[in-house]
């Protein structure tokens, strides 16, 4: 029989696995000294005997319980269930990895009618004892039986109001004791049985609760968004209570070592007077700052302060603390690495090096590259002209505007339709999740800075004020007002997460600007990491931003969408519909200057680093009009007017466009199946790229061309087509007198070039992996279709683990790539190799191409930060694990 119960002096931190995130920091806590009240944790291990054993306890686990239960009893000298000093616990559940809203905490369980007197006597507090108890049982009738907390918190307002109060504090003790017969009444109605007074019955009806919440609804869609797997399960924590609700030297809070938005090393955080347990994060009651705890408790708060200082040493980390203080006595519940924004993150890593905390690759490890995202966004231009509508928490920073939603559903559907929405609640739930997911922003009247919507948003980068009581929202009439204004479903808004301001209407916004501790971090990186990171970019404007990211060169210049301007548009149409060599070379001649200027842009933007250019990729129908709508013209004119000039014209374009229409146009003519149709297509954009790396070079600044021939599945039309571009070198160099350094390589899209590229690299001096047509021709799956039709069915029904197009495809495509790097370069040992597709910008991809040996990877403009940061991360993780292997050795 294994263990499944560990006491909190039995674990330790480096137990998350088994005790789960809260119950391995609990055991940690206990050990380092810390004032933690007792208790017990049941392993994750048990929560999957939990399911093997078709969702019943295990006796093995029951037994440990009672066993852990009983020594728990001894050591705070209570019992459970005892009527006259009973042993009062909370339960909640704790992953290995922390997720928000899995399971409401339960607290005071073990109480009943007796030990409620009990209780009472002992606390010398009736009142007390009994708003404990009514507290109790609504918590456990929603979290364990499942009956919606509406009923209950209908029948207390009916009961304020029969009796004229404004607040629960005005309740008595008798009106509890009416509330609680009326609470039971609600359980015996919904469940027909009536409320279990049995302790012990509580206890593994909650511990079942927790065990059944590891996959409900909102679990499976958290771990869906952050890739966290499903057979970790979850552990329970039992806990012996302390009440904040005690009086007036009591209270209960959450607060920040560091502050979680900004960075800034001071402690940030909440709390509540004669509150107890989860009414801080509920929002129920908006709290005060932590920092007017120093003149409520003096002495409470210098020690938390030192306590805070001692958790943030020991775990070398940014501590989110959960505490309640009974009767002027300091108790920890819990500690956790604290949730951030990104501009925290980076700020608390950078600042944790130069304290001496940390070194400079854990402070590297610590910043999520995808977290990166938020700093790159926009937010309010300071100039703009705003209508403040009010002013709420600055929970979440950014901006963002959208349409008002009052639903997570409807936020959800109208998202679905491409609109932007803002999610406004009185509070959320964790039942909202979907709705947080698809909106903009979110917007509540209550919480605080460290309630759900708040840690929510701030953990998906979201922009979220909370707090706002000067809305007044009717969430059935679907409006809300603020100071006399009224705004209705619909209506767009702007809010600021930063300030907490609430704007009416569309705000104009600015592009980001990076911090200092940014830079910093990114200069780190860039010491440390072995693979080069470039950016994707078809124009000097997005190659000027992809140089200010970073980008040490181009991966990939798309030719064919300096195409789609609209003045260019008809001449290359006329490319298209030429009848014969000459008309087409008319054309081509008035598209090579516009080219040569866009490639001379591009080259001095990018400030001597190589530029990889592609030369023409797209489906030549794409400019030209649409079939249907052409039809629907030529037969209108054939009706109206059919011997007009523009019938005929109309007519021939239709039929230009019939003969190039395919049924599988991505499969089609395209690529370098274009070039060898139409070489001379692919000689004008290659005299395009010599002719301005020409010009430049009459201004003495440095160009590195690289030319990639795009979809080549055979060695024969890399051969052919890496001639025309030598010609066109040739040519140029011959009519300019300027020496050129270029290379010729191919772009790897297709399962036969990677499975022969041992042939094909006799042709190539580079490779480029296109791995988002290689994942289409891999999979046999048109993305466009793929993910509007069935990949999101495929994901959440565990048929792929996530989407092959956002991140690579490791044992299908990835095995192509790591086939045709070992074959390129047993043909010519130093092929320089490459990613272009988008997953040159996701963390988990860029770690899989420099273990597979890339020379580089190329992203988007925006992405570039990120990709400096992952590729830093791989080069240390990679390092790390080659030590650990050494040593083992």
């Amino acid at each position: 029989m294994g263990k499944f119960v560990y006491l909190f002096q039995e674990g330790n931190g480096n137990m998350k696995d088994l005790l789960g995130g809260k119950g391995a920091n609990l055991a940690e806590m206990t050990n380092i000294g810390l004032p933690v009240p007792s208790g017990f944790t049941i392993t994750t291990e048990a929560c999957n005997a939990y399911y093997e054993s078709s969702k019943t306890i295990p006796s093995s686990v029951e037994l440990q319980t009672l066993e852990a239960l009983s020594r728990l009893e001894e050591k705070m000298g209570k019992k459970l269930g005892d009527a006259d000093n009973p042993l009062l616990v909370s339960v909640r559940s704790g992953s290995v990895f922390s997720m928000p809203g899995m399971m409401d905490t339960i607290l005071n369980l073990g109480m009943n009618d007796e030990t409620v007197i009990g209780l009472a006597n002992l606390t010398n507090n009736p009142r007390f004892a009994y708003d404990s108890y009514r507290r109790f049982i609504q918590m456990f009738s929603n979290v364990v039986l499942e009956i919606d907390t509406y009923f209950f918190e209908q029948l207390l307002e009916e009961t304020r109001e029969q009796k004229g109060y404004t607040a629960d504090p005005e309740l008595t003790t008798e009106d509890w004791q009416e509330v609680i017969a009326g609470y039971k009444e609600i359980v015996k109605k919904h469940t027909r049985n009536a409320f279990p007074e049995d302790p012990k019955e509580q206890l593994f009806l909650a511990i079942h609760a927790v065990f059944n919440s590891w996959n409900n609804q909102r679990a499976i869609v958290y771990r869906r968004l952050n890739k966290i797997p499903d057979h970790l399960g979850t552990a329970v924590n039992i806990q012996s209570m302390v009440f904040g609700n005690m009086g007036n030297d009591s209270g209960t809070g959450v607060a920040f070592t560091r502050n979680p938005s900004t960075g800034e090393p001071v402690l940030y955080g909440e709390y509540l007077i004669n509150a107890q347990g989860e009414d801080v994060v509920a929002g129920i009651r908006t709290p005060q700052p932590i920092r007017t705890l120093k003149e409520e408790m003096p002495e409470v708060f210098e020690q938390f302060i030192r306590t805070s200082q001692q958790l943030e040493q020991h775990y070398q980390e940014m501590q989110d603390i959960e505490f309640t203080v009974e009767k002027g006595k300091l108790f920890i519940l819990q500690t956790r690495n604290g949730k951030r924004t990104a501009q925290a993150a980076i700020r608390i890593a950078v600042e944790m090096v130069d304290e001496g905390i940390i070194d400079k690759e854990t402070a590297l490890l610590r910043v999520d590259p995808d977290q990166l995202n938020q700093l790159l966004h926009r937010r309010i231009d300071d100039s703009a002209v705003k209508t403040i509508l009010a002013k709420g928490l600055p929970a979440s920073p950014g901006a963002a505007t959208g349409q008002v939603v009052f639903d997570a559903d409807e936020a959800e559907q109208l998202a679905n339709e491409g609109k932007k929405v803002i999610l406004v609640r009185p509070e959320t739930t964790p039942d909202d999740i979907h709705g947080i997911v698809a909106a903009q922003a979110i917007l509540t009247s209550r919480g605080g800075m460290t309630s759900h919507a708040a840690v929510v948003a701030r953990g998906m980068g979201k922009a979220c004020i909370c707090g706002c009581e000067a809305l007044k929202i009717d969430v059935k009439g679907k409006r809300f007002v603020a100071f006399e204004k009224v705004i209705e479903y619909g209506d767009v808004i702007t809010i600021d997460g930063s300030t907490g301001e609430i704007i009416l209407g569309e705000v104009p916004m600015i592009d980001p600007e990076l911090s200092e501790e940014f830079q910093r971090l990114l200069g780190w990186a860039d010491e440390k990491r072995n693979i080069t990171v470039r950016a994707n970019a078809d124009n000097p404007e997005d190659t000027k931003k992809a140089f200010e990211f970073g980008a040490e060169g181009i991966g990939l210049c798309r030719t064919e969408h300096m195409f789609m301007d609209s003045k260019r548009v008809p001449i290359v149409q006329k490319m298209i519909l030429a009848e014969n060599f000459k008309e087409r070379m008319e054309a081509l001649e008035q598209l090579l200057p516009m080219q040569q200027g866009d490639f001379e842009g591009i080259f001095e933007a990018m400030q001597g680093y190589p530029v990889n250019v592609r030369l023409l990729d797209p489906p030549l129908h794409e400019f030209l009009p649409h079939k249907e709508e052409l039809l629907v013209e030529v037969t209108r004119l054939q009706i109206l007017d059919p011997e007009s000039k523009e019938l005929k014209q109309k007519e021939q374009l239709l039929k230009k466009v019939r003969q190039l229409d395919e049924y599988n146009p991505m499969l089609g003519l395209r690529g370098c199946r274009l070039g060898m149709m139409y070489p001379e297509i692919y000689e004008m954009q290659a005299k395009a790229i010599f002719y301005a790396a020409a010009k430049l070079a009459e201004r003495s600044i440095d160009v590195q061309p690289e030319i990639m021939i795009p979809l080549v599945g055979h060695v024969n039309e890399l051969k052919q087509m890496r001639q025309v571009v030598i010609d066109a070198a040739n040519y140029v160099q011959a009519e300019t007198g300027k020496e050129i350094k270029y290379t010729i390589g191919t772009m790897i899209e297709i399962p036969r070039a990677a499975l022969t590229a041992d042939e094909i690299a006799m042709e190539a001096d580079f490779f480029s992996f296109g791995t988002n047509d290689l994942t289409q021709t891999t999979f046999g799956y048109s993305r466009d279709d793929a993910e509007g039709k069935f990949l999101q069915a495929y994901i959440e029904n565990k048929v792929l683990p996530e989407n092959p197009f956002a991140a690579l495809d490791q044992n299908g495509v990835g095995k192509l790539v790591e086939t045709a790097v070992q074959l390129g370069r047993e043909t010519k040992p130093k092929l320089k190799t490459g990613i272009c597709g988008e997953h040159g910008g996701e963390k988990s991809s860029i770690e899989f191409f420099y273990k597979t040996g890339l020379d580089y990877v190329s992203c988007s403009p925006y992405r570039v930060p990120l990709a400096r940061l992952a590729a830093a991360q791989a080069t240390i993780r990679h390092e790390n694990n080659k030590a650990k292997a050494y040593t083992n050795a």
